[in-house]
């Protein structure tokens, strides 16, 4: 089966064609584990220091129940689809200034597709 292309945007230089089916959903299930767990949990309405990220998938960011988000990222207006999170796991500070989001960023974009592959899968639960 080929992967559905649902946009294109230049992130990091490189052209990346944004599809969530090219990542790797179980070797980007590890990364998150090893990560993005400590902050934030894969199951909804389980908010830790960062908000729950089950469901997040084409949703408009800053919009999880019951967490607190930085007034930057409630004006960002993104939708997290392919290209918002590649571009926000690239750097998340550069990507939204003033994020309350520590982390600095996943500099591989392989790593970043399979993170973006299994937040997608997490959509159909």
């Amino acid at each position: 089966m080929k992967p559905i292309v649902l946009g294109m945007a230049l992130a990091g230089g490189l052209l990346w064609t944004g599809c969530a089916q090219a990542g790797n959903a179980a070797h980007g299930k590890a990364i998150f584990a090893d990560q993005c767990a400590s902050c934030h949990s894969a199951t909804p309405g389980q908010n830790g220091i960062g908000p729950s990220l089950a469901g997040i998938y084409g949703k408009p960011a800053a919009s999880t129940a019951g967490f607190n988000f930085s007034p930057a990222l409630k004006a960002a207006h993104i939708v997290w689809n392919d290209a918002a999170l590649d571009k926000f796991l690239a750097n998340p500070q550069g990507d939204v200034t003033g994020s309350k989001m520590p982390y600095m960023g996943m500099p591989d974009a392989a790593d970043r597709a399979d993170v973006i592959a299994y937040l997608a899968s997490l959509k159909a639960r």
